[in-house]
């Protein structure tokens, strides 16, 4: 069996994400994804998401392509959530491009494409100028 992990806010979930899970879990059989947590979205971004982690968290669990679901604490332990979910792929977008390649030592990293116009960003900034 080919388990694949992958790392994400899923806020504002939208088809951008399904398309990039859906291409991940192809990447082999089973698909342990972790959600960042809300601490850690806003360390990375400077904002809290939109969503809930338990809202965010029921949605990517209820996905029938995804098999496991955590909670991304920490970007620094990484490296320990791959090795927990014995994963043998790493699977980022392209907007980390490079960023994880020296995972390569305990995993295959694999960057895949985003989808063009669709962002959780950009979204929420469409909303912010149509209010």
């Amino acid at each position: 069996m080919r388990r694949v992990i992958t790392f994400g806010t899923y806020d504002v979930f939208h088809v951008g994400h399904v398309k990039l899970l859906k291409r991940a879990k192809a990447c082999g059989d089973h698909l342990t994804v972790g959600v960042s947590s809300d601490e850690l979205n806003f360390s990375k971004k400077g904002r809290n998401p939109v969503y809930s982690l338990e809202s965010r968290m029921e949605i990517i669990s209820s996905l029938k392509f995804v098999d496991d679901v955590f909670v991304e604490h920490s970007l620094e332990a990484k490296e320990q959530y791959i090795l927990q979910a014995k994963a043998d792929v790493l699977v980022m977008g392209d907007d980390w491009q490079g960023r994880f390649d020296h995972f390569k030592s305990v995993c295959e990293v694999v960057y895949l494409p985003r989808t063009p116009s669709v962002s959780t960003t950009e979204l929420i900034e469409v909303i912010k100028e149509t209010r």
